[in-house]
C-alpha cells in the first residue's frame, strides 16, 4: 500500500543576493496512514520547510513529494489550492482564525472554498465538529471572546471541516499553557484513534513522546528517528 506522505530524497535551497541556504538536504520520509509522528529540533533545523513541502505551500529544489497519491510537486498553485483544501487539514501556532467571523463561520469557510459538503449540510457538521472538539456553546462567538485554547480548539475543528486524511499541526500548542496544551494535544490522539494521520511539530519533547513515532531535523537533515512502543 502506498504512503500516505512519501518524500524522495527532497533538498530545498533559498537563493538571495547573500548567497545560498539548504534549508532540507535530500530528506527520505514515508508516514502511513494513520500514523501520529512528531518532528523535532532546534529554530532553524527545517522543520516549517519540511512542512510546506508536505503541504505544497513551497515546491522542493530537488526530490519529489507524494501526499495521498498526488504528486504535489508537479502542482500549480492554482491546483494546488484546491488539493490542499480536500487533502489537508491545518493547525497553526498562532490560530489564524479570521476575528470578523463567528466560530462556527471559521468552521465553515473550508467547506464553502472546496464545495465537496453540500451547502445545506455545512453549519451541520461545522457544529459537529465544534461539539467534538467540546465548542458547542461557543459556536457563536468571535475569536476574541475566546480564550487561546479555545481558539486552537476551533483551528482543530476548521482543520477538520473537509474531512482530509492529513492532519499537520505546525507548533499548536506553542501559545498554551502547559494544561491546555496536554488537552489539545489530546485531541490529535483521538483523531488518530480515529483513523487520521497527524504530523506535529513540536519543540515539546514530552508531548512528542506521546506519538507513534520521533523524527529529528538537525541542519535540515532527519539525524535520528524513535519509534515508541507506546504512547501513554
Amino acid at each position: 500500500m502506498a504512503h500516505l506522505i512519501d518524500l524522495r530524497h527532497v533538498t530545498k535551497i533559498y537563493r538571495s543576493p547573500a548567497g545560498e541556504f539548504v534549508a532540507l538536504r535530500d530528506v527520505t520520509l514515508q508516514v502511513e496512514e494513520g500514523e501520529f509522528l512528531a518532528v523535532v529540533g532546534k529554530s532553524g533545523s527545517g522543520k516549517s520547510t519540511l512542512v510546506n513541502m508536505i503541504t505544497g505551500i513551497d515546491h522542493p529544489t530537488e526530490g519529489e513529494v507524494w501526499v495521498n497519491g498526488q504528486a504535489i510537486h508537479t502542482m500549480k498553485e492554482g491546483e494546488l489550492a484546491r488539493w490542499r483544501g480536500a487533502n489537508v487539514g491545518i493547525v497553526f501556532q498562532f490560530f489564524q482564525l479570521l476575528p470578523t467571523l463567528t466560530a462556527v463561520e471559521n468552521v465553515i469557510l473550508p467547506m464553502d472554498f472546496v464545495g465537496r459538503i453540500p451547502r445545506g449540510e455545512r453549519r451541520e457538521r461545522a457544529m459537529h465538529l465544534l461539539d467534538l472538539v467540546g465548542l458547542t456553546e461557543h459556536a457563536n462567538k468571535l475569536p476574541a471572546a475566546l480564550s487561546g485554547g479555545q481558539q486552537q480548539r476551533v483551528a482543530i475543528a476548521r482543520a477538520l471541516a473537509n474531512d482530509p486524511p492529513l492532519l499537520i499541526a505546525d507548533e499548536p500548542t506553542g501559545n498554551l499553557d502547559s494544561k491546555t496544551a496536554d488537552e489539545v494535544f489530546s485531541l490529535f490522539q483521538a483523531l488518530v484513534e480515529e483513523g487520521k494521520t497527524v504530523l506535529i511539530v513540536t519543540h515539546d519533547q514530552d508531548l512528542a513522546r506521546r506519538t507513534h513515532r520521533i523524527i529529528t531535523l538537525v541542519d535540515g537533515e532527519v539525524r535520528d528517528e524513535e519509534r515508541l512502543t507506546s504512547n501513554d
